[in-house]
């Protein structure tokens, strides 16, 4: 059964909206007829996404130019949103940055990578959720979480603590929600897995092979909504959700039995993950 949500009559809003994941989601809301706004800092970019948007089939396109990681532009977003329509049904806080860091690196960037992807999210949510749930319509939040924030792989540390923060937030959000009365909407944590985005492409020109595209995404997105998930956890064309159960799994039992820190890493354990990994 389709998402309530999903309908031609619903407004999404979805920001990091003008290329990547956002840019794919928005095209598929838009598909079903939606008005559809993206909110972006790149504003370069809004004149070709608005038109694959309206091409797409979008009842009305807004572009906005909103930093995130500013509450007071999401707040004015949001207003403007429901002066024109009404109000918010979708809210999708895909937002993000991966400039890289170190643990002893610049505190710029891990300040403005925790002010984007955390607070970017956490603002979003917190901002605009008060009037969906005041307007008494089915809605649906998602946010763009990662696997680095479950499985938190070394090198890059202050994204995978956005990340972490991410999931936490969300997993809080979706238990307030369904415990507000009258609040009619359901909240979901999307994790990609490797898709060929900007944020991941490093200078190639061409996807490779293991990677899926951001319009694969969207559709196991929105196939995900309507199945009713919370947790939306993309395989790609390298790694199957088997194996990203078996890291998950590891990843929390270095809690339960006491091994060390990111043990899948530590030399003393590539073995017996290995193993685990295997089934033996």
């Amino acid at each position: 059964m389709a998402h309530p949500a999903l309908t031609a009559d619903s407004v999404a809003v979805v920001t990091g909206g003008a290329s990547g994941i956002g840019l794919a989601a928005a095209r598929r809301f838009a598909g079903l007829g939606m008005t559809v706004v993206i909110a972006d800092t790149r504003d370069s970019l809004f004149a070709k996404a608005a038109a694959d948007l309206r091409a797409a089939g979008a009842r009305e396109v807004v572009t906005a130019e909103v930093d995130v990681a500013d509450r007071a532009a999401l707040e004015w977003l949001e207003k403007d949103v429901a002066a024109r329509f009404g109000g918010t049904d979708i809210l999708m806080n895909n937002a993000g940055i991966q400039p890289g860091s170190a643990m002893f690196g610049d505190d710029t960037v891990w300040h403005r990578v925790l002010d984007v992807n955390f607070w970017g999210v956490a603002n979003g949510s917190r901002v605009f959720a008060r009037r969906m749930i005041e307007r008494g319509r089915p809605g649906a939040i998602v946010n763009t979480g990662s696997k680095q924030g479950i499985t938190t792989p070394p090198g890059d540390p202050a994204y995978n603590v956005s990340k972490v923060a991410v999931k936490a937030f969300t997993e809080a959000l979706a238990h307030e929600l369904r415990n507000t009365e009258g609040a009619h909407l359901t909240a979901h944590l999307l994790i990609p897995g490797f898709v060929f985005t900007d944020l991941t492409r490093g200078g190639r020109t061409e996807k490779p092979a293991g990677a899926w595209t951001p319009e694969e995404t969207a559709d196991f997105l929105l196939a995900s909504l309507n199945r009713g998930d919370f947790y939306i956890l993309c395989p790609d064309n390298d790694v199957p959700r088997a194996l990203d159960e078996k890291r998950m799994s590891w990843a929390i039992g270095d809690i339960i039995e006491n091994r060390p820190a990111l043990s899948r890493w530590h030399p003393d354990f590539a073995a017996k993950f290995a193993a685990f990994v295997a089934g033996d």
